[in-house]
């Protein structure tokens, strides 16, 4: 079976592109002339250079496959210029899409987000049939990846067999940038996070995100544009912070910070790191925004429909934390400790 993937040079499709090549899989892999090919290291796929800023450099390599699985998307919480991100996230997908389909490319697998959901603040766990609109969305990030699930939904409607799958919020080895909930881990084993602030995410086992992205492939499973919850454990950032303190001995922080207190340092930071300095700020005012809600959600649907496996996160979080330690993101754990 020949796969294009897109993102495989990203933390959640360099996994994807490695469970697909594990069961047999023809892979041809896209990457940009800037990709950081690290995570491709020792793959046995096929590269094509194209970007989903310039749609047609995707015809060629679309062109033949079986299955197109879009995982690509631009994730970061601060941009200096959000169209960027609406171009690659949304009008990227829809020409994906298109192209798919005058490729007669059987079936396509649409990497969405569960920000798309609609959270709530006082942590009541939601699904896929939780009602949800775009002015639910807060910030870029939120919004284009909301758009091009709507993107993603119509293709279906309109005939096309699109599976769209919702990771929560993966952990694991791999996450080069890192990720902004990667950068929660290597803050911590640096220490650099005397306090919290009262939210909440579902950490989920990028591995099973994987696996169940490859049993996308299959046209029988799972039902053509409707959303896919791929979940784990819902915690409290304190839970997490407990854990990778029970993982490494390191002390987690006992001083929670109110969310006014947090929106002013993120305002400032924003202002003097990412508008004047043109560096990413530490963080945002959208982080805080996000934060003041509970992202607690259900994999209950995937788990019927997809045979996804809900698992528990510590070995997740215990890889994390060692492969950001290898790869020198933070200092080695001592002998004495761990």
């Amino acid at each position: 079976m020949k796969i294009f993937v897109t993102g495989a040079t990203g933390f959640v499709g360099s996994h994807v592109a490695r469970e697909l090549a594990t069961r047999g899989a023809d892979l041809r892999l896209l990457v940009r002339p800037t990709s950081n090919l690290a995570n491709l290291e020792g793959l046995p796929a096929e590269t094509a250079v194209g970007d989903l800023l310039n749609p047609e450099s995707l015809r060629s390599a679309v062109r033949g496959c079986d299955v197109v699985m879009h995982v690509a998307a631009d994730y970061r919480l601060w941009v200096r210029d959000p169209d960027t991100m609406y171009r690659i996230n949304v009008e990227g997908t829809r020409a994906l899409l298109r192209i798919a389909r005058e490729e007669s490319v059987p079936r396509c697998v649409y990497t969405s987000s569960v920000a798309t959901m609609s959270f709530k603040a006082d942590g009541t766990i939601v699904d896929e049939a939780t009602p949800v609109s775009l002015a639910d969305m807060v910030g870029p990030y939120k919004r284009s990846k909301f758009l091009a699930e709507q993107v993603a939904i119509e293709a279906a409607r309109s005939g096309q067999s699109v599976l769209i799958l919702n990771p929560t919020t993966p952990i694991g080895s791999g996450d080069l940038k890192p990720t902004p909930t990667g950068r929660i881990v290597v803050d911590f084993l640096n220490r650099k996070f005397p306090a919290y602030v009262d939210t909440g995410l579902n950490l989920v086992d990028v591995r099973e995100v994987a696996r169940t992205h490859a049993d996308g492939v299959s046209p029988s499973l799972g039902r053509p544009g409707e959303r896919y919850i791929l979940g784990g454990e819902n915690l409290t950032l304190k839970q997490i912070l407990d854990k990778m303190s029970a993982i490494t001995g390191l002390p987690s922080p006992t001083m929670k910070v109110p969310h006014s207190v947090a929106m002013v340092f993120a305002f400032f930071d924003e202002t003097i790191t990412g508008k004047i300095r043109g560096k990413e700020p530490r963080a945002t005012v959208e982080a805080v925004r996000m934060g003041k809600k509970m992202m607690f959600a259900s994999s209950a649907k995937a788990e019927r429909e997809l045979g996804f496996r809900n698992v528990p996160v510590y070995q997740a979080l215990r890889c994390a934390i060692d492969w950001f330690r290898d790869h020198g993101y933070a200092p080695k754990a001592s002998a004495s400790r761990e």
